[in-house]
């Protein structure tokens, strides 16, 4: 590792760098008391800050970044698009650096400390967010939908609604007492429940929309919680996490607004406006709200003002506002509609931030952060309206014996009790019950029988295995399913069975694998429907040899890939694996390289069958790691039975973009066969890289300068020396040019953050007026069509259409919309979560000093992982960065998907143990 310039490479001097003198004022520094763009202290989300249009960059036409004024009791929410001023580590969770949004306390920290807003400590990256939070959905359901809050001006109390208040009081009493040690957890499910404690009256505002919700969701959780009962010793007293006092005064600082005169709102979009407009929030937000809130938006934000937080951006300060200049002396900070709109605002936080559930404990004491006087009441109310699903999980101690099963006296294992969004909760479980199935259908290939009188059985299989097969992965001969070893159609099917390779022809596949690891994983793949692989760049040839392997036997193998770059290398792969196909006149194997986003779209790949599944017999994902709950939901549901699936990925990249750590929760549940590659990533670069994801940041030879340090001692010039090394050095020293140069840095905001790299960048590669809003034919840019996608691109030109963009040789317009909305950024500069899944000749990565607090192993790992030729690091961190490698894995996530599998494995093993008895 080399710390010298770069030949050619001259020292900054009094040089100011471009773009410095806006970079010098973070984003972020807002007071208080000062009138805030939406979501200025936002929790940072790398999905939402690269992808999720309405967020950020763009916002207005000229490009400028838009501001709102909120100061006063109307200052209602934020202008649509305006961008957040957290700060924005870029971290694996998706997170804000540490105390940019405090109210979702780290899983396992001490949450007997009050959380604290954003607006009472500076974050630690001093940067900011682009993240625009989905709002919970307390609109009212269709008809006959479940666990939703009744149409406004519902009744207030009905037999059934009843039942579920009495049942959701009850349970809300249960968590307590498991919590706190004061009864098992056992004990709920033998005794009647015990009433809950009345909470104390409140003073409540008359509401036009009380919500009260149907019977049905508390038996749902009742019986979730009775499949997940274990026994164990009783656990000891946790603390409660949140007292049911609020920590901090009401957020109104001066007297109530006098409430507007009620006028009656017209229809559509112009009633929301008009709401909107009595209330001084942004009428620009009417389309949102309508979009959110359904067609009866206006009536439904006027009896219910806090409805307002379900629309993106919205923070609970701006909707306390609006509802204070609506409501006037009837608003308060316990009214009970503001409670349940803040349980459902923190649980999709909580989402962005990766967790798919939280601990009720930790949702109480944010709770009590916002001013809520009862949280446990705002609990139950969300839990008898259905907005919140309540779960328990068994927590493990490492090194505790488990209990004999013929003890007398049943201990009580611990357990954690977990609250969460439905959608979220529906995902998980679909994800475990779909790998579930896909194991529990896969049928084995036959080992053919060992018969020494007919020597040529052996012969016949094998020729099977070398018959010529069609560009499509189907065997050419159609003769091929009736060979030795396979299960051939007899002429009553009513429709031929898929290719069932013999074991003889998986192994002889086997091997022929260009490497070992190669060979286990074929072998893990022909006698399991679900495999997990691990490994880093160099082992991604690993799973195309399986896929060139399985098109060999006839079956339709692809391989999915996060990023159109990753789609490329794997094709490259492939061609390897099947250099002879132009001579044999089969398809290009190249075709069986698809996107993720592509395949589930039909734009590339198989395409489905007439059920709708995918027309495939084996898929590859890789960069598993990236896939989020309810992409993976969706992916695995369009799976149909028996389909091999096998999931891939390096483990010491940073997680999803989107909730949850599908991968992660895959390999530590041991739910699957695990195949560990053990090709390593050669070079200097790969040297480091695997240093790092064991824990150590050490020096590494770099005779070609491959990794080179640049030490800064200030954002400014950390500035000016990324545009140093993308301009001029590593193209003088590397002839690696600018366009192929790629800079990470931990976040959007800041001093040195994407957006004042990006204005420095232009400045000096492609100046220009931005009179595109605000971008210039030839600038580089990152196109977000769905949150948690990044395509990297360039514009080429702009019309009435759009803004056109040429994506990996695509074209691809952009409607004006999505420009203002921020689903374009300039791309010299992107953060790690936008990079994941791309990789490229050159990688800068900036380290400025403060946003050391948003370094962990996971970013540092795959940020340096990003360069295939050559690594900058513009180092301004110092020590910080060592021991983030060393004692900063990852920032965890609340995630319920690991318990699921691990039950999963337990009950198919209590089904099994009596007939193995028998």
């Amino acid at each position: 590792m080399s710390t010298d310039r770069l030949a050619g490479e001259t020292p900054p001097g009094q040089e100011a760098a471009p773009g410095t003198a806006e970079a010098q004022t973070p984003d972020d520094t807002t007071a208080p008391g000062d009138a805030a763009a939406p979501g200025d202290d936002a929790m940072v989300n790398e999905r939402a800050e690269a992808e999720a249009p309405g967020a950020g960059a763009g916002a207005p036409a000229s490009g400028a970044e838009a501001e709102t004024p909120g100061s006063g009791a109307e200052a209602g929410a934020p202008a649509a698009g305006a961008e957040s001023g957290a700060s924005d580590s870029g971290s694996e969770s998706g997170a804000a650096a540490d105390g940019s949004e405090a109210e979702i306390p780290a899983p396992g920290a001490d949450t007997d400390a009050p959380l604290t807003d954003s607006e009472a400590g500076a974050p630690a990256a001093g940067s900011e967010s682009d993240a625009t939070a989905r709002g919970a959905e307390p609109e009212a359901p269709a008809a006959g939908a479940e666990g939703k809050a009744p149409a406004p001006g519902a009744p207030k109390e009905s037999p059934a609604s009843g039942a579920a208040k009495a049942t959701a009081d009850a349970l809300a009493a249960a968590v307590r007492a498991v919590e706190s040690g004061e009864r098992s957890a056992a004990s709920f499910f033998n005794d009647a429940p015990r009433p809950a404690k009345p909470a104390a009256p409140a003073a409540q505002p008359a509401k036009a929309a009380p919500q009260s919700g149907p019977a049905g969701p508390a038996p749902e959780v009742a019986r979730q919680r009775t499949a997940q009962e274990t026994g164990g010793p009783a656990r000891p007293g946790v603390p409660d996490g949140g007292a049911t006092a609020p920590a901090a005064a009401p957020p109104a600082t001066g007297p109530a607004a006098a409430p507007r005169p009620a006028v009656p709102a017209a229809p559509g979009v112009e009633g929301v406006r008009q709401v909107l407009a009595a209330g001084g929030a942004p009428e620009t937000l009417a389309e949102q709200a309508a979009e959110v809130l359904g067609e009866r938006a206006a009536e439904a934000l006027r009896e219910d003002p806090w409805l307002l937080l379900g629309v993106p951006g919205v923070r609970p300060e701006q909707a306390d506002g609006f509802a204070r200049a609506l409501l006037g002396a009837a608003c308060g900070p316990g009214d009970e509609r503001r409670a349940q709109a803040l349980v459902g605002w923190l649980l999709e936080q909580a989402a962005l931030a990766g967790h798919s559930a939280l601990e009720a404990a930790a949702l109480r004491a944010a709770l009590a952060q916002r001013a809520v006087p009862d949280p446990d009441d705002a609990l139950q109310s969300a839990i008898a309206d259905g907005a919140v699903l309540v779960f328990q999980e068994a927590i493990e101690e490492p090194g505790r014996a488990r209990p004999a099963t013929g003890d007398d006296e049943e201990e009580e294992q611990p357990v954690r009790i977990l609250l969460g969004l439905d959608r979220f909760a529906m995902a998980e479980e679909s994800v475990a019950d779909g790998l579930a199935r896909l194991l529990n259908t896969f049928e084995a290939a036959a080992e053919p029988l060992q018969d020494t009188a007919s020597a040529e059985a052996g012969d016949d299989t094998t020729a099977e295995a070398e018959q010529p097969v069609a560009g499509d992965g189907t065997a050419a001969d159609e003769s091929a399913a009736a060979a030795p070893g396979t299960d051939a159609p007899t002429d009553d099917a009513p429709a031929p069975r898929p290719v069932r390779p013999s074991a003889a022809a998986w192994e002889a596949a086997a091997a022929a694998a260009p490497s070992p690891s190669a060979a286990e994983l074929i072998r893990a793949a022909a006698h399991s429907g679900l495999v997990a692989h691990t490994g880093a760049e160099a082992a991604r040839a690993e799973p195309a040899a399986l896929i060139a392997a399985a098109r060999s036997l006839g079956l339709r193998a692809f391989g999915a890939t996060h990023a159109e770059n990753g789609r490329r290398r794997l094709a490259a792969h492939l061609t390897e694996c099947a250099p002879d196909t132009a001579a044999t006149g089969s398809a290009d194997p190249a075709t069986a390289a698809v996107t993720v986003s592509g395949l589930l779209s039909g734009r590339e790949g198989p395409g489905r069958d007439a059920d709708g599944a995918l027309a495939l017999d084996l898929l590859v994902v890789l960069d598993a790691p990236q896939l989020d709950l309810e992409t993976a939901a969706l992916l695995v549901e369009s799976l149909t039975d028996g389909t091999r699936l096998v999931l891939s990925g390096d483990p010491g990249v940073l997680w999803s973009a989107g909730p949850g750590r599908l991968f992660a929760d895959l390999l530590a549940a041991r739910f699957c066969p695990q195949v560990a590659s053990r090709t390593p990533d050669f070079g200097p670069i790969g040297e480091l890289v695997s240093g790092i994801g064991i824990g150590e940041l050490s020096q590494v030879e770099a005779p070609g300068k491959e990794v080179v340090i640049v030490p800064v001692r200030d954002a400014g010039e950390a500035v000016h020396r990324t545009v140093q090394l993308v301009a001029d050095s590593v193209p003088r020293a590397l002839g690696v040019p600018a366009d192929h140069t790629q800079v990470i840095t931990v976040g959007h905001g800041g001093a040195a953050g994407t957006r004042a790299l990006n204005a420095a960048l232009k400045e000096r590669l492609n100046p220009g007026p931005g009179r595109f809003g605000g971008f210039d034919p030839g600038d580089r840019v990152a196109y977000a069509p769905a949150p948690g996608r990044t395509v990297p691109g360039t514009v080429t030109g702009a019309d009435a259409a759009g803004l056109h963009l040429d994506c990996d040789g695509s074209a691809v317009v952009v409607p004006r919309e999505q420009v203002g909305a921020g689903a374009v950024r300039h791309g010299w500069a992107l953060t790690a979560h936008q990079a994941a899944g791309t990789r490229w000749p050159a990688a800068v990565v900036v380290l400025p000093g403060d946003a050391v607090g948003g370094l962990t192993r996971a970013w540092v790992y795959t940020a340096f992982s990003r360069g295939e030729r050559h690594l900058s690091v513009v180092q301004g961190a110092d020590q910080v960065l060592a021991r983030a490698v060393a004692e900063v894995p990852v920032k965890e996530r609340t995630t319920r998907l690991r318990s699921l599998l691990q039950q999963s494995v337990q009950s198919v093993q209590s089904a099994e143990e009596p007939s193995a008895a028998g």
